[in-house]
């Protein structure tokens, strides 16, 4: 079974290497590309400021983080919710980036960028010379992302798992939810049954003597009589 985690983070800044932190993670479960309805998120006091830029980008203010938890308090929680799995993030690199440099202060395991799917390369593939950020994304299949008026880790984290979900084909291959193929298949056998339970027409077993001598008691009867009408058979003069 593929088990696969989509990750988003918010930070301090654009550079882990100069000394910005992780300020949010948002992660959502997927087992063979379905939503498990299994989520984890977090906010992280970064022990230093938030930059003006990437607080215009997601409203998390030093105030608001004063009062979280450090990352060193949440990383065991955080690697054991990640296991295995394999990360789904769209531009890898940077959230992978950030995420390395805070594992590397509390000596977990960092996670290794070839493993993970980044979705934004795979837009690039899939639709190059087009708009591939994630609203951009939502706009082109239809995803519904009304509520993403700011940047927020697990928002955009379960927006990415139904953005990811399209660029796999998810829905146009196999993710109709409502008929797994155990039930497509017993919906196929249903209505051929169906079909078969239909009235059809009989296929008259009358010979040709035997319909001649029924027109020629249905003559004898008269041109009123109520078997013309009942027949829809048209009288010698209408048929003359």
């Amino acid at each position: 079974m593929l088990r696969e985690i989509v990750l988003d983070t918010e930070t301090t800044g654009t550079d882990p290497a100069k000394g910005d932190r992780v300020i949010e993670i948002g992660c959502v479960e997927l087992l063979n590309h379905i939503p498990t309805g299994k989520s984890y998120h977090v906010y992280i006091n970064p022990e230093r400021p938030v930059s003006a830029g990437a607080f215009a980008v997601h409203g998390l203010s030093d105030e608001f983080l004063a009062d979280k938890p450090v990352f060193a308090t949440i990383a065991d929680e955080f690697a054991d919710f990640v296991g295995d799995a394999r990360l789904v993030i769209h531009n890898a690199a940077f959230d992978i980036g950030f995420l390395n440099a805070e594992l590397a202060r509390t000596g977990h395991r960092p996670y290794n960028l070839a493993d993970a799917v980044d979705t934004l390369s795979m837009a690039r593939r899939k639709h190059p010379g087009a708009a591939n950020n994630l609203d951009a994304l939502c706009t082109r299949y239809g995803i519904d992302n009304s509520r993403r008026t700011k940047h927020g880790a697990l928002l955009d984290a379960e927006i990415l798992a139904e953005v990811y979900i399209e660029l796999i084909g998810g829905r146009q291959v196999g993710f109709d939810l409502s008929l797994r193929p155990s039930a497509r298949s017993r919906a196929a056998q249903e209505q051929a049954a169906a079909r078969d339970a239909r009235p059809r027409s009989l296929v008259s077993r009358l010979t040709d003597a035997e319909r001649a001598a029924h027109e020629a008691f249905i003559q004898s009867l008269g041109e009123n009589a109520i078997w013309r009408e009942y027949l829809g058979k048209a009288t010698p003069e209408a048929s003359s």
